[in-house]
């Protein structure tokens, strides 16, 4: 079966660069798969990504050697098997709140005995291997994410679950939740402290913890803290960051809009 080069970067102690896919588009997939992320996370909660547009973005990051995760709407089993079934060799959970919410996501993800994954991986087979059955268990990466007040109260009993290999905190609606701004990278003191106490517990659990940042020096600060997933942007906000910077110098170097209409 094909490695999960996700797993092979943890187990020798590294973080993970993951950028984040919001174009529902196979070209944009693939030109930001051949930039050499490590892992490209397609987001199907927020956004305008659905099933059959995912289909073809796993395929076009398959044309790499990044690995293929998918953050999956929510915690619902067929989301999540039809993710795994189509090839993607890890998936995201939002909203894990309790040790239930957690107990049921690795069920959802795993074949019997470990799990109730149904049996049915039609891509997964072409991507991962024909012995992709025998070795899935041991291969694919589950991920809860932890942004609430009730996972934090939650945190110690979400972690213990056997089988959840890591979490991802998604910084935005913790601080919400806590009360605070929502924000990626620079946090209100208790949204701050929240993320380094889930830190500090996933540590502990010897689970792996992942998180989004804003920008590439967010994620290197918490890479050094210990953090081995570090999302930084999406295709969508760096499409965005690079016109805005061509149009900047244009304007700055005497360029006037045009005053017509369109």
């Amino acid at each position: 079966m094909r490695e999960n080069r996700l797993r092979t970067l943890w187990k020798s102690g590294g973080a993970a660069v993951n950028g984040w896919l919001a174009i529902p588009n196979s070209f944009s997939a693939e030109t930001m798969a051949h930039q050499g992320w490590d892992t490209l996370t397609i987001d199907m909660q927020h956004g305008m990504i659905d099933y059959a547009a995912m289909v073809p973005m796993l395929q076009a990051i398959s044309t790499t050697n990044t690995v293929p995760v998918v953050r999956v709407p929510w915690l619902e089993p067929g989301i999540l098997m039809k993710a795994l079934d189509a090839g993607a060799y890890g998936v995201i959970c939002p909203m894990v709140n309790t040790r239930e919410d957690a107990q049921k996501l690795v069920a959802y993800t795993h074949y019997a005995p470990r799990g109730t994954r149904s049996f049915g991986p039609v891509r997964a087979v072409l991507y991962g291997g024909a012995d992709y059955p025998q070795h899935a268990n041991d291969t694919i990466v589950t991920f809860a994410m932890i942004e609430t007040a009730q996972a934090l109260d939650n945190l110690d009993d979400i972690l213990s679950v056997e089988g959840l290999d890591a979490i991802y905190i998604g910084p935005s609606d913790l601080s919400l939740a806590l009360g605070c701004t929502p924000t990626f990278d620079d946090l209100d003191p208790k949204a701050s402290d929240a993320v380094e106490h889930i830190l500090a517990r996933a540590k502990a659990h010897g689970v792996v913890a992942g998180i989004h940042n804003g920008t590439p020096e967010a994620a290197l600060r918490r890479i050094a803290k210990g953090f081995q997933f570090v999302t930084v942007s999406s295709d969508a906000r760096l499409i965005a960051a690079g016109a805005q910077q061509v149009m900047g110098k244009m304007r700055a170097g005497g360029a006037v809009a045009s005053s017509g209409t369109y």
